[in-house]
């Protein structure tokens, strides 16, 4: 058999990561202090059993709760710091984070001075390769949307290079935020729609016809029409699927019962992601091990899955040759030097 430390070891890609979701805990619980606390979490465990969701709704408002403790620019370095060192100690060797300008501009933050303070942060940690990608939040609306992509387009060389749209899929369709999309795409930022998580099939169906992005975020219910599996097996359109997070959001019940397996098997261009580890208590080599353990994937799956998150990530066609190369003769990269006998 395999030794899990093959999981750890063997090198990374994330592409679907946000920033806030994945400040270790510790980082976390010295922002909680430094704002003076909540009653209801005394402590870093009970910090911990926070993230806890009963649904996607409900993960939503804790989302919102953790953001009261990033107000200062000061937070942001910090942060992007602690979770840069923490993607690179996973041996995750590039990475493309979402960050969300909207949910602090109610503490006076601009965006662009936002991504300066987090480049400044990523920069400390040499170890990884970072993207990033402001997600314009579709809970503020398009018209707030379009106000954001205008100022990301001033901060572009902040490490910028797409947007993506998060946020209450059910109450924001993709269809309202048509214009600031094509907007970006004139603007040369690639693109990535949440869709298929807190709604169904025709959420996907508007994010692709509506919005045309590079990739689809989740994409967890597409099975709900046979028709887009088809589709988007035929097209190939990268997936950014986030397992353990669909489970956690209660998007499925059991990882036993999610898609991913299936949509594997039918074709579909795959990519998995951890979504907000540590709101999630998870992590990439974690995702890996429990698509082996629990949805019959091999360990040649998990290095197809690996290169194709280099081929669908938004690295030059250079660097993505250079860094399947640079994967495919790591020591790290075959599993054989992990075989154990028991």
């Amino acid at each position: 058999m395999v030794h899990n430390n093959w999981f750890d070891e063997i090198p990374k890609v994330e592409l679907h990561l946000h920033l806030e979701g994945a400040i270790p805990y510790s980082a976390l619980w010295d922002l909680v202090e430094k704002y003076g606390g909540d009653p209801a979490v005394p402590t870093l465990d009970h910090l911990k059993e926070k993230f806890i969701f009963l649904d996607f709704p409900h993960f939503i408002d804790t989302w919102v709760w953790k953001n009261q403790f990033l107000r200062e620019y000061e937070d942001f370095t910090f942060i992007a710091t602690a979770v840069a060192k923490d993607l690179a100690s996973q041996n995750i060797r590039y990475a493309e984070i979402f960050f969300s300008p909207p949910d602090f501009h109610r503490h006076g933050l601009t965006t662009q001075r936002l991504a300066e303070a987090i480049w400044r942060g990523i920069a400390k940690v040499p170890d990884i390769e970072i993207a990033l990608v402001p997600d314009l939040v579709r809970d503020f609306g398009p018209k707030k949307a379009a106000v954001t992509l205008a100022e990301i387009n001033e901060a572009r060389s902040y490490g910028i290079i797409g947007v993506g749209l998060g946020g209450s899929e059910h109450n924001w369709p993709p269809e309202l935020f048509r214009e600031v999309y094509a907007q970006a795409q004139q603007l040369g930022f690639r693109s990535s729609v949440h869709a298929g998580e807190a709604a169904g099939a025709a959420s996907i169906w508007g994010a692709i016809n509506e919005l045309k992005p590079d990739r689809i975020g989740h994409c967890t219910r597409a099975g709900e029409d046979p028709k887009l599996l088809d589709y988007l097996a035929a097209e190939q359109i990268p997936l950014e699927m986030c397992p353990v997070s669909n489970v956690c959001t209660g998007v499925v019940e059991h990882i036993t019962d999610h898609p991913v397996r299936e949509f594997f098997k039918r074709g579909l261009f795959l990519t998995v992601n951890t979504d907000d580890p540590k709101m999630f208590g998870n992590s990439l080599a974690e995702e890996y091990q429990v698509l082996v353990a629990e949805l019959g994937f091999s360990y040649a799956d998990i290095q197809t899955l690996i290169l194709n998150g280099i081929q669908s990530s938004w690295l030059s066609a250079d660097r993505k040759h250079q860094l399947a190369q640079e994967f495919q003769s790591d020591p790290n990269w075959s599993e054989k030097s992990f075989c154990e006998e028991y």
